[in-house]
């Protein structure tokens, strides 16, 4: 397989390899596809928990489990008010 990179791309493969931190560009390649592969399994991940997350609230307030839009909001509020004095 051969592949095309931007000259600064490739500026930096090589800087990797004539640092000694990796023995070929193929090397730093590798590790930067396998970094690409985690972390696209991370972000399903998370949206797999967010999904069963709103799942989770939107069986609640079918249950009849809710608070009125004025709660919502003053809670909101309240949070907010608290993490600005945090700051």
């Amino acid at each position: 397989m051969n592949i095309s990179l931007t000259p600064e791309l490739e500026t930096f493969v090589q800087a990797k390899v004539n640092s000694g931190s990796f023995s070929s560009a193929s090397e730093v390649v590798r590790v930067a596809l396998k970094l690409l592969e985690d972390s696209e399994k991370d972000r399903a991940a998370q949206i797999e928990q967010f999904r069963t997350e709103v799942d989770r609230r939107l069986a609640s307030l079918d249950c009849g489990k809710g608070v009125g839009g004025e709660e919502a909001f003053s809670r909101i509020r309240k949070k907010s008010l608290e993490r600005r004095k945090q700051r």
